[in-house]
């Protein structure tokens, strides 16, 4: 039997078993579209292993999507990586899945990445019983150190004076905001989380930051969805994803040297800030061992959201600047009356947001324009259920289209235009139930009511100081870059100080 096989394997010459290999993977994809049940969603038939995902334009796979939309509907499916996915458009049915049946949608799909680096730790990624406890323990703690109270605002309103002295530095000529951003919007979450603010200058905190703008966008490269669709086979090739596996290591590190020093000097008797009282927490459950909460479950629920507390609202800062450069009548009209309301000398607040109207339409339409989250984050079905009548089996992995939404012509008058009036009636501020960048139902967005403080505190200020104009003979441009969010790509910009 052995020589037999061998006579066979040395009559197959390279090109045999390439067409052998390719006949394979053609049955073996039609067979699984085959196997998907009946009534499921439509959709664009999928390349073997690799599924839809070369169907995507890489550099906008949200855009690419939306011509899938006209084809199949509001409600289609497609084969990302290892997942069977749908796409859900339009706000009645985001509404239905989210809301209606949202502990039908509650689950965060694991990819092979995520399961390697957080296993089935932390806060945004897991689910069940921990993702309940960690969550419930979370808002509690985020509430006691000033989440929704003044105390908080104090510290958004003092740490964008810091910023705003940092960029006078800069004397009105071209600078990368960027980081500085970053840095300014991190110390929010880490005053909470840490106890602690970090100086611009600081190289270590510099260096955390990079990390986490690097990890934001290799997760989504080509590489890390090859690791994705073929985990045992990419785990031992080298290549970019190898190193935001380095990367990720870091950044927990980072993490676990402060817990080291949190532990140092605890008071069990003194909560000074979020690990203080996680440590509390830990001793209390001391013993058990079904609870969540133990010392990597620490590392991972911090690093969420020391993450999550950055990316997103730096990223939508960046955007705010740089519309402002892009519509200097817009931004004319913010100052005008920022300084009719505030003056030059009255620090911007929450309470102040109800007598500026337009100045937080101009947010919200950077968010609705910014679209950093165009897909949502993604959920995956809990339980067999139905959708617009297509039947959505257990494990399926849910994407909401909110780049549709946030376009959507029958719910915006210039759907593609940076217009503040869009979130304005009669000169008062209009909310607008079609606008969505936190989610909605059981898994929205933990940190909304501080983003939404931090977005207004620190953009008023900001123009309330400074003019912000493109450089001169230099174009700035509203391309943006792929990652776990959509974020400008780096630009320079001029804050020229207002009198």
């Amino acid at each position: 039997m052995g020589s037999l096989v061998a006579a066979i394997w040395r009559s197959l010459n390279p090109s045999t078993l390439l067409l052998g290999a390719l006949v394979f993977l053609v049955l073996a994809n039609f067979f699984k579209r085959q196997r998907l049940p009946k009534n499921y969603p439509p959709g664009p038939r999928s390349v073997p292993f690799f599924g839809d995902f070369l169907l995507l334009d890489f550099k906008q796979p949200h855009l690419s999507l939306q011509k899938y939309v006209k084809k199949y509907g509001n409600v289609f499916s497609m084969e990302i990586g290892f997942w069977h996915t749908i796409i859900v458009t339009g706000l009645p049915l985001i509404k239905e899945a989210l809301v209606h049946q949202g502990h039908k949608f509650a689950d965060r799909p694991l990819s092979p990445i995520r399961e390697r680096i957080f296993k089935k730790n932390g806060l945004i990624l897991s689910n069940g019983q921990i993702w309940k406890e960690q969550r419930r323990f979370t808002l509690t703690t985020l509430r006691d150190f000033g989440l929704g109270k003044k105390s908080l605002e104090e510290r958004i309103q003092e740490e964008v004076h810091h910023l705003a002295l940092a960029i006078e530095e800069e004397k009105g000529q071209p600078f990368n905001p960027h980081f500085k951003i970053n840095n300014a919007v991190s110390n929010i979450i880490c005053s909470i989380t840490f106890g602690e603010r970090f100086e611009y200058q600081d190289d270590q905190f510099q260096e955390m930051l990079k990390l986490i703008d690097e990890v934001v966008h290799l997760e989504t490269s080509l590489w890390s969805h090859l690791y994705n669709t073929f985990p045992r086979i990419m785990r031992f090739i080298p290549g970019p994803h190898q190193a935001l596996f380095s990367k990720w290591e870091k950044l927990k590190l980072f993490v676990s040297h402060v817990i080291e020093k949190h532990k140092r000097d605890w008071n069990p008797e003194e909560t000074r800030d979020f690990i203080d009282a996680y440590l509390k927490e830990m001793e209390k459950h001391m013993g058990n061992a079904t609870s969540s909460f133990h010392e990597e479950n620490l590392i991972f629920t911090t690093l969420d959201l020391f993450l999550a507390g950055t990316e997103t609202t730096s990223t939508t800062l960046r955007w705010a600047l740089l519309y402002m450069a892009f519509y200097p009548e817009i931004q004319e009209k913010t100052q005008a009356e920022i300084d009719r309301v505030l003056g030059q000398s009255q620090q911007p607040s929450m309470a102040s947001r109800e007598f500026l109207p337009y100045t937080n339409a101009v947010v919200h339409e950077v968010q609705r324009m910014g679209n950093i989250l165009p897909l949502n984050a993604p959920r995956q079905v809990t339980a067999d259920t139905t959708l617009a009548g297509y039947y959505i089996p257990k494990g399926t992995m849910l994407m909401t289209n909110l780049t549709a939404l946030h376009r959507d012509p029958t719910e915006w008058t210039t759907p593609d235009t940076f217009n503040p009036e869009h979130f304005l009636e009669n000169g008062q501020f209009k909310k607008r139930e079609a606008f969505l960048p936190f989610s909605l139902g059981k898994r929205a967005c933990l940190g909304e009511q501080l983003a939404k403080a931090e977005l207004f505190i620190f953009f008023t200020t900001l123009l309330q100081k400074f003019t912000f104009k493109p450089p001169d003979n230099e174009k700035l441009s509203q391309e943006f870059r792929i990652g776990m969010t959509v974020s400008p790509v780096d630009y320079h910009i001029c804050a020229v100080p207002r009198a």
